[in-house]
């Protein structure tokens, strides 16, 4: 690199902005990354508190199919820069992964910080310039990109910019869409920001199974939506309703099920690996003095958080008969109203659509602006496919910028 080199910013500094970043300076740019908070990858780190999930090892067909309605477009991203790829990427920086039971990608050590040190170690050697506590704030009235700092605003002239913002979930780490309208002032159309990877609300619960039960996870449940196959699973009762991985892979469908009819119900299957004639006969057969409760346990092994949730969704005279208990044990009816808020959710939907952009990610409406990461408009089960996503098309953005620069 020297002065002659183009100039590019990267707004947003996650995965995605990171990545772009990258394939910039190696591929000549000058590079400097902008940054709202005070550093850099904070979302980044803080999903892999809990362990590193990086990626996924299923089958490609299958990892596609993730990405719902956006599957093509995600998958055209992937193909330049899909699972395997990524492995290798993070093996360059020094750091060895493992296929988990689940299939699921992690660091050997499963933890986020190492790697993002030794990226950014080399991010830097490369000749990034990375500015925190610098947020992006639009355009001033000459093209050049407004940056404010804690000092005053800056203009940054760039031959060409990346926008790496994110999506509307976790504001607190960067990602609060701010974004959105100062695009849709400039003629993008946006898709609005929705939670995705939430928790929904029911109606009410009773005050008996807030008290008893909210923060207990319902294990080995199956849940079916409508006529989808069902997923297997577990859950997490809370304080308004349900949260966690199963619920997270449904999420989507739920929320388009509510914005269209106004609720969601769920069923849930108690003892997926039971028969409806199985848990008929196990009902049936004599309790004598014992409660239901202590039936239910010794027949079934429902108890705690399982019994309160079906004493809860289920109605009296449901116990009456075996036969109809049992039918109501494999399909139990859970109705949802609405998402939680977007700020509570792992993730978002909607953003940039990609009818907006050229198949480098280039704005139609305006040239040399190139968008990648959460902040387009598609989504994902957690798994490593979020994450894996936003590696891509920042990779893509970085590689599109570099073709059109090199047209220009």
């Amino acid at each position: 690199m020297n002065a002659s080199s183009p100039f590019v910013a990267v707004i947003g500094g996650g995965p995605a902005g990171l990545m772009a970043a990258e394939v910039l300076a190696q591929g000549g740019a000058r590079v400097e990354l902008f940054d709202a908070m005070p550093s850099v990858g904070r979302k980044f780190l803080l999903a892999g508190v809990g362990g590193m999930n990086i990626t996924h090892s299923e089958a490609k067909t299958a990892f596609v199919g993730r990405y719902g309605a956006r599957c093509n477009e995600v998958g055209a991203l992937l193909e330049e820069f899909g699972a395997d790829a990524l492995c290798a990427w993070i093996h360059g920086l020094g750091i060895d992964t493992f296929v988990g039971t689940s299939g699921r990608v992690f660091p050997t050590d499963m933890k986020a910080a190492p790697l993002l040190r030794a990226w950014l170690k080399r991010l830097r050697e490369q000749g990034v310039l990375i500015h925190t506590r610098s947020r992006w704030s639009g355009w001033a009235e000459d093209g050049a990109l407004r940056i404010a700092t804690p000092a005053a605003e800056t203009h940054v002239r760039a031959d060409a910019c990346v926008l790496a913002l994110g999506g509307g979930s976790w504001a607190r780490l960067g990602s609060d869409g701010a974004w959105v309208p100062l695009l849709e002032q400039r003629g993008v159309t946006i898709a609005p920001l929705q939670p995705s990877n939430c928790g929904f609300e029911v109606a009410g619960w009773s005050p008996l199974l807030r008290e008893k039960f909210a923060g207990a996870p319902i294990k080995s449940t199956a849940i079916r939506l409508d006529d989808q196959a069902p997923r297997l699973g577990e859950f997490v009762l809370t304080d308004n309703g349900v949260e966690g991985s199963l619920i997270y892979a449904l999420s989507a469908a739920i929320r388009e099920r509510i914005n269209a009819t106004g609720s969601a119900t769920l069923h849930l299957d108690l003892l997926p690996n039971h028969s409806v004639d199985k848990v008929t006969r196990a009902l049936a057969r004599p309790r004598g003095s014992r409660s239901m409760a202590k039936h239910l346990h010794s027949q079934l092994g429902i108890d705690g958080a399982r019994a309160g949730l079906l004493r809860e969704l289920s109605a009296k005279d449901d116990f009456l008969d075996p036969a109809r208990l049992a039918t109501v044990i494999k399909a139990l009816p859970l109705t949802l109203v609405r998402a939680r808020p977007l700020d509570e959710a792992i993730s978002s939907a909607g953003g940039v659509p990609f009818e907006a952009m050229d198949e480098s990610l280039m704005l139609k409406q305006l040239p040399g602006v190139f968008c990648a990461g959460e902040m387009l408009d598609w989504e994902a089960p957690t798994g490593g496919y979020l994450l894996t996503a936003c590696f891509a098309s920042g990779r893509a953005a970085g590689r599109g910028v570099l073709g059109w620069l090199s047209r220009g």
